[in-house]
């Protein structure tokens, strides 16, 4: 008997300089959030066949797209667009949408660099992680830092129709061969902004990553060098409790979403049950408040004077 569609329940939520835009995919179950990547969104995602949780079943699953992303409004300041600034985002998002839960997070590129800020930050928050497409990182990160800033001038200089010709002309990892032409899901006069943020970027020092005890999967594909696969290697060699999958094909990305399933069923049976409390979390940066909800329209409390 085909299973029951649940139309997904639709929020925006208010963050200090942005309101982010979300849908929750309600079948009861484990609490998952899935992030995008750098000028991507949840939208574009699907179109790149990123979007894994399109494989789950029985899970509460919260997409969203990230500030100045997709539908999420956002600022001209590059600042609001550095990792650690999208991890407090996604901090708020689970204190609105998952209190007092261990989330599983699946995300690639930006969406994996949120994710390791916020699970260094926060590690309580999360049961386990299916990290994809690492971005560059540490000493590789310097070269791809001048890469966008160059971007960024680009499209101030000539719009954003110069960036996308020279994304066309890029070679393409052979694992996405097939895949169809996007563009960039951010409005143009935010995207200097976005790409000189990503160049503020990089991931968490290598011992506060290596202190991440959850379990993690890392999905990696070759021939790729925004997103190489030292960077992956790197990390599963850093994580204590990690595991490496490496595709050369478009087949072989094909088969994730069957991974993000085997993960999160996995981190069932570790993580604590729905409701349960968790360890106070490591601090949010001071303009974010806790989060309350009032008609699917998510604001930050105000502090009681």
């Amino acid at each position: 008997m085909p299973r029951e569609f649940t139309a997904p329940k639709h929020a925006r939520i208010t963050v200090p300089g942005a309101v982010l835009d979300t849908e929750l995919s309600d079948e009861g179950g484990r609490p998952v959030a899935q992030l995008h990547g750098l000028t991507s969104s949840r939208a574009r995602d699907r179109v790149l066949s990123l979007d894994l949780g399109r494989g789950l079943s029985g899970t509460r699953l919260l997409r969203y797209d990230a500030r100045g992303h997709g539908r999420s409004s956002g600022r001209a300041v590059p600042e609001d667009y550095a990792w650690p600034r999208l991890a407090d985002d996604l901090l708020a998002l689970l204190d609105a949408t998952f209190p007092g839960e261990a989330v599983h997070g699946v995300g690639p590129s930006m969406g994996t660099g949120t994710l390791l800020h916020a699970a260094v930050r926060d590690p309580g928050r999360f049961s386990g992680l299916t990290l994809l497409v690492p971005a560059t990182a540490w000493a590789s990160r310097a070269a791809r830092a001048e890469g966008y800033r160059a971007s960024a001038r680009l499209v101030e200089r000539r719009g954003a129709g110069a960036l996308r010709a020279l994304e066309r002309g890029a070679p393409q990892p052979p694992a996405t061969v097939g895949s169809p032409p996007t563009a960039p899901d951010v409005a143009e006069a935010l995207l200097p902004a976005v790409l000189r943020g990503a160049a503020l970027s990089d991931l968490p020092a290598r011992e506060a990553i290596a202190g991440i005890g959850i379990p993690v999967t890392i999905l990696a594909w070759v021939d790729d060098p925004a997103h190489p696969v030292s960077t992956a290697e790197a990390l599963h060699a850093l994580l204590p409790a990690a595991r490496l999958r490496i595709a050369r094909t478009p087949e072989d990305v094909a088969a994730w979403p069957a991974v993000l399933r085997e993960d999160v069923s996995g981190a069932a049976g570790t993580a604590p049950a729905a409701g349960a409390s968790l360890a106070p979390g490591a601090a949010r940066s001071p303009d974010y408040p806790e989060c309350s909800q009032e008609n699917d329209h998510m604001t930050p409390k105000r502090s009681k004077t």
